[in-house]
């Protein structure tokens, strides 16, 4: 159901399998004035993962609708349909992953950031997402993972650059680590059947993978900044030019629903019942991301930095300011 939660071509990142596109119709009325005499129609792309849980959370609170704003929510197989989609005015909002925000700002995609999305809880060893192992591997630390195979949801992505900095502050050499791209769905099969030495994953796949006998040696987000922006919310530069007012109610909406999130993790928890097939002791047991209502600049111009190294960006550099600001 997962499939990959962050990347550009996926949420970035990342994406869950619930593959559908949405009506063609446009869906998005013009932006009630000041009084909200009338409901606007709104459609975010998202991947249904736990990250979004808050703007679930949100549209059953009442955060949206209070201020005139009747949400759809559309699953998306990741950046790769959210982003353009956002930018053709199929969606009026996207959830993705910071670096693919990055990514397709300097390739000279319009989009800008609106309001965050979620983060790292900061946690080494029990993380948002984590690098997991088998029990018998012979793998311990991040060090160890030089020279062996890792499965990513995404390549050239925050997944990769980010087990890329472990390794380094691990000690180890991130130059002869072996990325494969594998579903986030697919990989507790694989590391359980030996396909993979280690594989990057996001919830609920780490608490799968976890009740195989797996462990986790690394904690890439924590460990690059345990403050870490993962995701946020964005849109259209003409969407943010041309209808602000629209645009400052979601911001305070979903800034309203990270909070309440952050706040009622119980709630936050069972939302996902509602947009997901977790249930029973996964449920239970899974980890959440951190959901500030802040964006962390300092960490993603760490994140941007890695990418840079990781010539994720060819021979430009992300404009930070102009994106996230």
């Amino acid at each position: 159901m997962q499939r990959r939660i962050l990347g550009l071509a996926a949420v970035v990142i990342t994406v869950v399998g619930a593959a559908g596109c949405g009506s063609s119709d446009s869906g998005s009325s013009d932006s009630s004035p000041a009084g909200d005499s009338k409901t606007t129609q709104v459609k975010v792309g998202i991947i249904p993962i736990v990250d979004v849980a808050p703007l679930y959370l949100g549209q059953k609170k009442g955060f949206f609708s209070s201020r005139g704003i009747e949400l759809e929510m559309v699953s998306a197989q990741g950046g790769a349909a959210i982003i353009p989609g956002v930018v053709s005015d199929q969606f009026q909002f996207g959830f993705s992953n910071t670096t693919s925000l990055m990514i397709a700002q300097v390739k000279g995609v319009p989009v800008k950031s609106v309001v965050n999305g979620a983060a790292s809880n900061g946690k080494v060893g029990a993380d948002v997402t984590g690098v997991a192992v088998k029990k018998d591997s012979s793998i311990k630390s991040a060090k160890d993972l030089a020279g062996q195979t890792v499965a990513v949801n995404t390549l050239q992505n925050i997944g990769d650059t980010t087990v890329r900095e472990s390794v380094r502050q691990a000690g180890g050499d991130p130059s002869k680590v072996k990325f494969v791209e594998i579903p986030f769905d697919q990989m507790p099969a694989a590391l359980d059947d030996g396909r993979v030495d280690a594989a990057w994953m996001g919830e609920p796949a780490t608490t799968i993978a976890k009740g195989q006998g797996a462990r986790v040696v690394a904690s890439p987000f924590a460990e690059t900044d345990p403050k870490l922006t993962v995701a946020t919310y964005f849109t259209s530069t003409k969407l943010a030019q041309q209808n602000p007012d629209l645009v400052k109610k979601f911001t305070a909406a979903m800034t309203e629903s990270l909070q309440y999130a952050s706040d009622h993790p119980d709630e936050a928890r069972q939302v996902l019942t509602t947009y997901t097939k977790i249930s029973g002791d996964v449920l239970k047991n899974l980890t959440l991301p951190s959901w500030p209502a802040e964006i962390d600049m300092a960490s993603l111009e760490k994140l941007a930095s890695l990418g840079e190294k990781d010539g994720l960006f060819g021979d430009k550099k992300p404009d930070l300011d102009a994106l996230f600001s």
